[in-house]
């Protein structure tokens, strides 16, 4: 699951979202987040969904690791 905390990483910083802001909008607390990003962490089914939902992104751009983020969705 490195490779989603990665892409969230990714994620985040391209929307310009701080821990705290991608905390609000998925209803966690911000130290999840940073622990989801740094793989200490493994997400949930729902949580990928929300994530997804968050960015506009398919959860196969989140959980396959061949797959790349497109620019557009950040």
């Amino acid at each position: 699951m490195r490779r989603f905390g990665e892409k969230l990483y990714q994620l985040r910083i391209r929307r310009g979202l701080t821990l705290t802001e991608l905390g609000n909008l998925l209803s966690v607390h911000n130290t999840f987040v940073s622990q989801l990003e740094k793989g200490r962490k493994v997400p949930n089914a729902e949580m990928i969904l929300r994530v997804a939902d968050t960015f506009d992104v398919t959860t196969d751009q989140l959980m396959r690791d061949e797959l790349d983020l497109p620019e557009e969705h950040c």
